[in-house]
């Protein structure tokens, strides 16, 4: 997508053919900046620190990771460590583990000489394959924007409510929810977002706000608390989040906060519509409130804020009394049904197992053996 008119990914390979590079959310939306990742253990701890973050993007930054890893040693040894290293980082997104597998699959048959340059070459498809996937996704999920607008009067907006980032910042590009969004607005059609904050870490405020801005997309960041306000007095057509893990039955695990959001969908007769690239199905878990593992993160980022002051410079300040315990959990679980559809690559299907093994017979096979 773009950034000050300019088209540009969240990861990629230096013309070195040996670095990565991606951009520092962690920086954003304040200041905008890129770096260098030249190890394993650099890509690893990028996606520990939430430098990268995101389903999508941690699968893409995890095999890159791998094949850094290669480069500096192709050995037997050097690629069960760095497996280890990176499956450590971040315990609910099952990206993670599927671009792992992918990798160490690929690499474990081969002689360490050609081991090198298989990994690279295996994680620049997975990052070109995410791309692929997720134009997919907003080529079918644009139909569903546009049944809607077809019901309004002239010039009248498409109003979409989004939790968190799904957008091109949590993948290599185009995003997930966002990618219909984009498509929409590209193509001409009034399309107006509405952006939770996203408490804690403020992906929507920081990350969504941002990123839509640079594309030009109409867009208004609200108070996690408001969206249901907004349902009940029908300034919501449809909601369109992303997903971390979607189980067999077709729970979705996202961000804190999207159950919440599904409840006041369901209760308003909002559509509730999850986005999710197919690696991010996984057919070996049926019950997600039951079998996901719920990260909990360090209390800071819920009793500490950053942000830029009025002249400038960006601090971050304590807004939890001393002393006060914090709970930080950073997911929750819908259940699947609460959730209208899931906007895949192969279309926009039910949230139950008979769909997805349907559209995904190959991974539910795979999830079997």
């Amino acid at each position: 997508m773009k950034v000050d008119g300019r088209h540009i990914r969240s990861i990629w390979l230096e013309p070195d053919g040996a670095t990565v590079s991606a951009i520092d959310q962690r920086r954003l939306p304040h200041h905008f900046a890129v770096e260098r990742l030249t190890s394993c253990d650099a890509a690893a701890d990028a996606i520990k620190s939430m430098l990268v973050r995101g389903a999508p993007l941690i699968g893409a930054t995890a095999a890159f990771g791998m094949a850094l890893a290669m480069r500096a040693d192709p050995s037997d040894a050097a690629l069960d460590r760095a497996y280890r290293t990176l499956i450590a980082t971040r315990p609910t997104a099952i990206n993670l583990k599927w671009a792992l597998d992918e990798m160490a699959s690929l690499l474990r048959p081969l002689p360490p000489s050609d081991r090198t340059a298989a990994a690279y070459s295996r994680a620049a498809e997975i990052s070109e394959d995410d791309i692929a996937i997720n134009r997919g996704i907003g080529e079918h999920g644009i139909a569903l924007i546009k049944a809607i607008a077809a019901t309004k009067k002239h010039g009248e907006r498409v109003n979409v409510l989004t939790h968190c980032n799904a957008g091109w910042l949590a993948t290599v590009d185009w995003g997930t929810a966002t990618a219909p969004i984009y498509l929409a607005h590209d193509s001409g059609h009034a399309v107006h977002v509405w952006v939770d904050e996203t408490r804690p870490r403020n992906q929507g405020a920081s990350l969504t706000a941002w990123e839509l801005g640079h594309h030009g997309v109409p867009h208004t960041v609200i108070p996690d608390n408001t969206g249901g306000h907004l349902m009940q007095h029908g300034m919501v057509d449809l909601v369109i989040v992303g997903t971390d893990r979607v189980t067999a039955n077709g729970d979705v695990c996202n961000k804190i906060g999207t159950y919440l959001k599904a409840l006041a969908a369901h209760d308003n007769g909002v559509p509730f519509y999850v986005a999710l690239p197919s690696p991010t199905i996984d057919f070996s878990v049926a019950d997600g409130i039951a079998e996901i593992p719920i990260e909990q993160r360090g209390p800071d980022e819920v009793t500490d804020m950053t942000g830029r002051t009025a002249d400038g410079r960006i601090e971050t300040v304590r807004i939890v009394p001393d002393g006060s315990p914090v709970a930080n959990y950073g997911f929750d679980v819908t259940p699947a049904r609460l959730v209208t559809g899931l906007i895949t690559e192969r279309g926009v299907l039910k949230a139950n197992r008979a769909a997805l093994a349907a559209a995904f017979p190959e991974r539910n096979a795979t999830a079997a053996e």
